[in-house]
């Protein structure tokens, strides 16, 4: 087929890839001189109604959508009994060749991606479309390092029946919903967890199940777990994680209900991972820049306006040469300046022994909440982190247990002024307590000495122990953030 002229006009140059029912080629538009993507179907197929009508309808499909995100169609047409599509010619790589060439791409990236990715999806359910087969092979990544879906090939309408016999199941088995791998009826849903996999696989360097047939991984979808991810990439946020697991829950009621969600929490996560790693590159620079008014206002700004930046270090530059001359005219004078703001003296900071912290899971927990991770939060490293197990349940429903916490060990009895808390996890609310000694039960801690609701990334919690000095204090959760797990970074306790 290669050098082959389809309607006088498009040249077949180089084969690109193939599929069950067409086979994808790189070629020339001699009319308007420009490289573009040739889908051809096979020649057995195009004579069977039913697969005819399914490729015609990707055409229909996708060239009913118009986003940066998304595969462009251009035209379509038949030669000689050959059904073919144009498409926009994406020079690149896939997601799938990308995570095989690099291993697991770094967190950032990888959000950057799935963003970008449910950009696209959003457009496609905003045209009452579902792709059914979103997976890393149908992601096309252009020389500028932006992710285009592709592939509308099953993509079903939401308006009507659409052509999928009932208990007929469509869709890559590594990235099939469980109720795709049943037969059951799809909705944007379906199209979330399939994305929630990639994010997975993104993240790990492979999908979650794996079997000897379709039919085993599919039902895998269908009965085991999801493997949890942080399980292979402890260093991820527990916001990350919570997004891949609630992306990827099996019942659609636990599931984000729209993409658009999805999409939310994502470019929050981002902001998260920019702020914890400090720095980002590729993909994820431009999406975080792009993020839209107020969101990501976690990461820093050298990240979010690099040009802004920019301004503020000359300005700054301006602002220390217009200090020097004016100290220096008041030395000469022989004013001097108070080293201290008027207001209150500022809160020392506590010393913490190196095992001042504990987890504190009483009755009816197990006893243990992440015990091994317990010091991060006073290692003065805010990337490494202390987080709660995730809970389906939120504390004090009933039957289920009041909260989960950690205890400080101020090493004496002190009148301890503040609880400084940074958390990337923001939305939780916490009680604070203090006694002689470490109670077994949470009763036994008697009233708190300071609360915060819908806790912010960094919180300075008040504390009123009416003069009383106690060697222990305890940072209770009494409500967990969406996604069901709360995270602390680092823990400051100050008198």
């Amino acid at each position: 087929m290669i050098g082959t002229l389809l309607n006088g006009r498009f040249r077949l140059d180089d084969k690109l890839g193939a599929g069950g029912m067409s086979t994808v080629y790189r070629a020339f538009d001699e009319t308007l001189e420009r490289w573009v993507a040739i889908k051809l179907m096979h020649r057995e197929y195009s004579s069977v109604p039913d697969q005819l009508e399914r490729f015609r309808r990707e055409a229909r499909s996708a060239a009913s959508l118009s986003h940066p995100h998304i595969v462009t169609v251009i035209d379509a047409g038949e030669d000689d009994g050959h059904p073919f599509i144009v498409l926009e010619y994406v020079e690149g790589e896939t997601l799938k060749e990308c995570i095989h060439r690099v291993g697991p791409l770094a967190a950032a990236e990888a959000v950057a991606y799935a963003i970008e990715i449910g950009r696209a999806l959003e457009a496609a359910h905003g045209a009452r479309l579902v792709h059914r087969d979103i997976k890393p092979q149908n992601v096309l990544i252009d020389p500028a390092g932006r992710a285009k879906v592709t592939d509308f090939g099953i993509a079903r309408s939401l308006e009507g029946d659409g052509m999928t016999q009932a208990g007929r199941v469509l869709g890559t088995t590594d990235y099939v919903s469980p109720e795709q791998a049943l037969g059951e009826p799809v909705t944007e849903q379906s199209d979330i967890y399939s994305l929630g996999i990639c994010l997975y696989e993104m993240l790990s360097g492979e999908a979650p199940f794996g079997g000897d047939t379709h039919v085993a991984v599919a039902m895998k979808h269908v009965r085991e777990p999801m493997p949890d991810i942080r399980a292979q990439r402890p260093e991820l946020s527990a916001a990350l994680a919570a997004v891949v697991e609630r992306s990827t829950a099996k019942e659609r009621d636990h599931r984000y209900a729209t993409v658009g969600q999805m999409v939310d929490e994502l470019e929050e996560v981002l902001a998260i991972e920019a702020a914890r790693s400090g720095e980002v590159t590729g993909e994820a620079t431009s999406v975080l820049q792009g993020l839209p008014q107020g969101h990501g206002e976690v990461a820093p700004g050298r990240l979010r306006h690099p040009r802004r930046l920019l301004a503020l270090v000359l300005a700054g530059l301006v602002a220390g040469a217009v200090a020097v001359v004016v100290l220096s005219g008041r030395v000469e004078q022989g004013r001097t300046g108070s080293a201290n703001p008027p207001g209150e003296p500022q809160l020392d900071r506590v010393a913490l022994s190196g095992d001042a912290i504990d987890d504190f899971d009483p009755a009816p927990g197990d006893g243990t909440e992440s015990s091994e991770s317990v010091g991060n939060v006073i290692d003065e490293n805010p990337s490494t982190v202390w987080d709660t197990e995730t809970y389906q349940f939120q504390f004090g429903d009933p039957d289920q247990k009041q909260g989960v916490g950690l205890t400080v060990d101020a090493g004496e009895p002190i009148a301890a002024r503040r609880l400084d808390v940074v958390t990337s996890t923001p939305g939780w609310d916490a009680e604070v307590y203090g006694a002689d000694e470490v109670p077994d039960s949470i009763e036994g801690w008697g009233e708190p000495i300071g609360a915060e609701n819908d806790l912010e990334e960094e919180e300075a919690i008040d504390l009123d122990t009416g003069d009383e000095a106690y060697s222990q204090y305890l940072l209770w959760i009494t409500s967990l953030p969406e996604g069901g797990r709360a995270e602390i970074a680092e823990l400051t306790l100050r008198r």
